[in-house]
């Protein structure tokens, strides 16, 4: 087997695969937090108006899952190894539950920020990518989702204060 000269796997650029790898484990960990909030917050909300939040969660969860499921993928691809559970740290605060179930705003707010979050994230990951295009284009993809999602939690909240 012939060794590879050139792209993100030639041995010339174990240093940046491994660099990659963990913005990518990074990345994970923030969908898999994201999908157990959405989780909570599509179930425990109470109201009337917290229903169109809530069907949006619980349609963003399958997607937010999907983006997991690919970053694992690709830390596999690149030579490392998806993390389990007991390497789980939480970090999402802003996205726990509202003690005050019809408190729907908290829960807009928490979208924001965890949305946020990641698109900050995303844009890093795709900015240490430029030998790695396959990455590249796979978190440009997943950026524009999580920038969709910020768009229509902005939209609520508008909705919620105004």
């Amino acid at each position: 087997m012939a060794a590879l000269n050139h792209g993100i796997l030639a041995p010339a650029n174990d240093a940046k695969r491994e660099e990659i790898v963990e913005l990518l484990t990074a990345a994970y960990w923030m969908e898999i937090e994201t999908v157990m909030s959405y989780i909570a917050n599509s179930v425990n909300p109470d109201g009337v108006r917290a229903e169109k939040v809530i069907e949006s969660l619980q349609t963003d969860i399958q997607e937010e899952l999907g983006h997991a499921q690919q970053f694992a993928q690709r830390i596999k691809d690149l030579g490392g190894t998806v993390p389990g559970s007991k390497d789980f740290t939480p970090s999402q605060d802003s996205l726990q539950p509202p003690a005050d179930s019809a408190n729907i705003v908290h829960v807009i707010k928490g979208v924001i920020e965890a949305e946020e979050g990641a698109i900050d994230h995303y844009n890093k990951v795709i900015q240490a990518t430029d030998e790695d295009p396959v990455t590249q284009d796979m978190v440009t993809t997943i950026l524009a989702d999580e920038e969709g999602h910020r768009r229509q939690f902005v939209g609520f909240l508008k909705e919620y204060e105004g």
